[in-house]
C-alpha cells in the first residue's frame, strides 16, 4: 500500500508542476495580446473610445497628431516624419524632475527593451523645460539612464510648441476645464500610444506597472492590426 501512495503521490507532484508551468505559459501569451481585436481612437481630452472601420472615410478625416519639429539628444532634427510609419509612444517630462519622472523613465526603460529589436516601434519624450533641458544635457541624461539612441528620442525646442502638442493634441494633462497658457507648468504621469497614421490609440499611467504591462500588450495588438 506505501508503495501505491508514493506513486500517487509523485503522480500528483508531476501533474501539479505540468499545471502550473501551462498557466505560466498562457499568462505570458496574454501578456502579447489585448483583450481586444482591435483598438479604437482617440481624439479629445475626455479620452472616449471610437471605433473606426479600417481605412473608412470617417478615420481618414479622424484626428491625428500635425507635424512637429524638434531637436533629440543628438543634435539632430526630429520631425513628423522621423515617425512615418512607425508605432510610438510618448511622454512629456524634464530631466531635473525630483517626482515622477524618474519612474516614468524606468518604465520608458521597459518599453525600450521590450522593443529593443522592433523597428517598427520608437519612443518620444519631451522636455517640459526645455529652456533648461539643452542637446547636452538630454545627451548626459540619456547616457545616464541607457537610452538608446536609435529608439528613443528625447527632445527640446519650442515651448510653445512643446506645450501646444501636449495639451491640444496628445490630450496627456487633464485641465478638468480650466483654460491653460504656457506659463501654467504641463506635469503630467501619462503616456500616449501613436499608430503608423498618427492616429492616437490609447493613454496610460506611466507610473503603473499594470498600466504598462496593458500598453505593451497593445503595441502587439497595434502591430498585428490588418492595416499595418
Amino acid at each position: 500500500m506505501n508503495w501505491r501512495k508514493k506513486l500517487y503521490s509523485i503522480k500528483g507532484k508531476i501533474c501539479f508542476i505540468v499545471l502550473c508551468s501551462l498557466f505560466i505559459s498562457c499568462n505570458q501569451e496574454e501578456q502579447k495580446s489585448s483583450r481586444v481585436e482591435v483598438l479604437p481612437y482617440y481624439n479629445d481630452a475626455s479620452f472616449t473610445p471610437n471605433w473606426l472601420t479600417p481605412n473608412s472615410l470617417e478615420l481618414r478625416n479622424f484626428h491625428k497628431i500635425p507635424s512637429f519639429s524638434f531637436i533629440n539628444q543628438l543634435g539632430t532634427e526630429i520631425t513628423d516624419k522621423t515617425f512615418q510609419n512607425k508605432i510610438y509612444v510618448t511622454d512629456f517630462f524634464f530631466t531635473t524632475c525630483p517626482g515622477i519622472c524618474p519612474k516614468m523613465t524606468s518604465n520608458m526603460l521597459a518599453l525600450q527593451e521590450e522593443f529593443r529589436d522592433d523597428n517598427d516601434v520608437l519612443l518620444l519624450s519631451h522636455s517640459v523645460t526645455p529652456e533648461k533641458d539643452s542637446v547636452n544635457i538630454l545627451k548626459n541624461y540619456a547616457d545616464a539612464k541607457g537610452v538608446l539612441t536609435h529608439k528613443w528620442h528625447l527632445v527640446t525646442g519650442n515651448r510653445e510648441d512643446i506645450y501646444n502638442l501636449g495639451r491640444n493634441y496628445y490630450f496627456v494633462e487633464e485641465d478638468l476645464g480650466e483654460a491653460k497658457t504656457n506659463e501654467d507648468f504641463l506635469h503630467t504621469e501619462n503616456f500616449v500610444l501613436v499608430d503608423q497614421n498618427k492616429h492616437i490609440r490609447g493613454i496610460y499611467n506611466g507610473l503603473n506597472k499594470t498600466s504598462i504591462a496593458q500598453l505593451i500588450a497593445d503595441i502587439y495588438t497595434l502591430k498585428s492590426e490588418k492595416n499595418f
